[in-house]
């Protein structure tokens, strides 16, 4: 099976997000399982490719894998893959628009004639939609299904009606019933409708995101498409995320090596300037520092949890909640370590040497950081959402974890206590720990996943 993936960011070339890792990995497993794919992404600044041609670029990745870099200077070769700390690139609709139209053009150039288009989120949106309103009649992409995978259904790709001659589509399609949203351009809206086979990336998010809760003003034309929507669960790389093998922590380590886990809590705790002890419980989190990651019931429970715990956080996001975690930083130097930054070596780090990793988020689509948690023995507390309900089952439920299902930070702060009380129990938390050691969530079962709904998706009319 011909398997053309595009995405606007793939690990490890370019990355901001979840959406990198999937990217990355995926279509490298989907080789194994025998697919021929091609990954298509924008040449940004600071990729170098093995080859290079007058518009695109291209490197091997691996037998059956290669990615295809497409070349714009002027939208591609910028410090940020999105926007700058001020907001959004205004063009970013003619970036995203180019590297659609672009990408179908060097498929009939590499003569790459694909059975799967399987563009991800609004950036890549558009190729779906070109496919069944532009390419419609053209014979080599006449086999051709198409397939959207949705990695957070709140970012959609909203334009103002007055850049829609950008998208080259007919004006007919700006309507309800297609691209338009509340007199806006909605890519992702149109993404769905027109591709053969929707996909989100845990099932229990593609439940809710049916829902008005949590269908960002999409439900309803999710309900319709119902009969071609489901949920695959994400998984991670474990060539990347292992504590044996991992090259970035401070010391390696197994489940029958667990001490060795402690002298990375001790020389992190160091690093961070927090007082070093193996009997103060350490939680850890690298997060985009938002709403929707639960840091508003965080910030408010913060300082009773600092009174008792220590806390590592590492991650950027909104001002507000720079300026409301900086004050809490500086009130609690002994217990807080606050990381304004993105540092893979970091958290690396912080996976390692937490004892427990939070993940209280208002809605989480699948959730990396819990399955990359449970590898390294790092005990996942998290809220009862989306892809969390999935993958973490409480404690107290014979699960591997700690599940809060309110979404408050008395909550959260109650859920932290009970996993604190485990920790000083060290047996039952060292049991605990192995546990998740255990689990596997790896890319060789969901392949087999994507596989079957891209054979699902060949057998329509």
């Amino acid at each position: 099976m011909k398997v053309a993936f595009f995405s606007s960011e793939v690990y490890p070339f370019a990355k901001t997000g979840g959406l990198a890792d999937v990217s990355g990995t995926l279509p490298l497993a989907l080789a194994k399982a025998g697919c021929e794919v091609k990954i298509f992404m924008p040449l940004y600044k600071n990729i170098t490719p093995e080859k290079i041609y007058p518009d695109f670029a291209s490197t091997s990745l691996g037998k059956n894998v290669e990615i295809i870099f497409i070349k714009n200077d002027d939208y591609f070769m910028r410090d940020n893959l999105y926007g700058t700390p001020a907001g959004d690139y205004p063009d970013n609709l003619e970036r995203f628009s180019f590297f659609c139209r672009k990408s179908l053009e060097v498929l009939k150039k590499l003569d790459f004639s694909p059975d799967i288009m399987h563009a991800n989120d609004w950036q890549a949106s558009l190729i779906n939609i070109y496919l069944k309103i532009i390419y419609k009649n053209d014979k080599f992409y006449k086999r051709a299904k198409t397939v959207l995978t949705i990695h957070n259904l709140a970012y959609q790709g909203l334009f103002e009606k007055e850049k829609y001659p950008i998208t080259g589509i007919d004006s007919k399609y700006f309507s309800s019933d297609f691209l338009e949203f509340f007199g806006k351009i909605n890519l992702l809206k149109g993404g769905i409708i027109f591709s053969d086979m929707v996909n989100t990336v845990s099932p229990t998010y593609a439940k809710q995101i049916q829902t008005p809760d949590y269908g960002c003003g999409l439900d309803g034309v999710l309900r319709e498409k119902r009969e071609y929507l489901c949920g695959i669960l994400n998984a991670i790389d474990y060539n990347v995320w292992s504590p044996a093998k991992d090259k970035y922590i401070y010391k390696t380590y197994t489940s029958s090596s667990l001490d060795d886990k402690y002298v990375n809590k001790a020389k992190l705790q160091k690093e961070m300037g927090l007082k070093v002890s193996k009997k103060k419980f350490l939680l850890g989190m690298v997060t985009r520092l938002a709403e929707q990651k639960g840091v508003d019931i965080l910030s408010k429970a913060m300082n009773s949890i600092l009174e008792k715990f220590q806390v590592v956080i590492l991650g950027t996001g909104d001002e507000r909640y720079h300026r409301i975690l900086k004050q809490k930083a500086a009130k609690h130097k002994d217990s807080f370590s606050l990381n304004l930054k993105f540092d893979e070596v970091l958290a690396h780090k912080i996976y390692a040497s937490s004892d427990a990793f939070l993940m209280p988020s208002r809605f989480e689509p699948c959730g990396l950081s819990q399955l990359i948690s449970y590898k390294y023995g790092t005990v996942p507390v998290v809220q009862h959402t989306g892809g969390l309900v999935d993958t973490v089952t409480d404690y107290e439920e014979k699960g591997g974890g700690f599940v809060f299902k309110e979404y408050s930070s008395k909550a959260l702060a109650g859920t932290i206590d009970r996993a604190g009380a485990l920790y000083g129990c060290s047996q039952e938390w060292t049991d605990l720990m192995k546990k998740g050691m255990r689990y596997s969530f790896s890319w060789t079962k969901t392949a087999k996943e994507y596989i079957r709904m891209y054979d699902k998706c060949r057998s329509m009319p």
